[in-house]
């Protein structure tokens, strides 16, 4: 589920708890979570609504002023209309993960094996490491063409590198964390 700028800042401050969305099938359900900019959410409710439903108290607890102005965000769209009952419940769990410089050699062996399932098709962890440590905040695209890689896969890639606290975005680019630079430097030599 996309979070648009204004929405995130709402749910951060307390006054978002509910997000409006129509959804030829949902992207989240009830009892789920989802990682975003500002942490991570509960998602506590996932309901099938009609607009007639929708009352001045969800179109607030929405972030919208009025009643009105939530179901104008909503039309023109697709799909069934649901009500997503959210609520933040701390910060991204990455986070910890990814400033974590202490590496012990049971995590390098635990990082290097889903590193190994990771590169199980083609490898492609360790290079894309190595080439962040070289180029810290240099654009996706210039690192995906330093590897004679699309950019999307390279860009898909390295959120899985990202998940495991091993890179940080950045506003261009990415580095990595001092997780990540710790197990590169514990990586045997090629």
């Amino acid at each position: 589920m996309l979070l648009d700028r204004r929405t995130l800042q709402g749910i951060a401050e307390g006054r978002i708890t509910v997000v409006l969305r129509r959804w030829r099938r949902p992207s989240v359900k009830s009892g789920g979570t989802q990682l975003t900019a500002i942490g991570q959410l509960a998602i506590e409710a996932v309901e099938p609504i009609t607009e007639d439903q929708i009352d001045a108290a969800d179109a607030t607890a929405a972030g919208f002023d009025t009643r009105d102005d939530a179901l104008a965000a909503l039309s023109g769209r697709e799909g069934d209309l649901y009500r997503i009952r959210i609520r933040l419940t701390g910060a991204d769990p990455r986070e910890a993960l990814r400033e974590a410089d202490a590496v012990t050699e049971a995590d390098i062996e635990e990082l290097m094996g889903r590193l190994d399932r990771l590169d199980s098709r083609q490898p492609w962890t360790r290079a894309t490491l190595e080439l962040i440590a070289a180029y810290p905040a240099r654009r996706a695209a210039d690192l995906a063409g330093l590897l004679e890689r699309e950019t999307l896969p390279f860009k898909q890639d390295v959120r899985k590198l990202k998940a495991l606290g091993l890179t940080k975005s950045l506003d261009v680019g990415y580095r990595l964390s001092p997780r990540g630079m710790a197990l590169l430097a514990k990586l045997p030599p090629r």
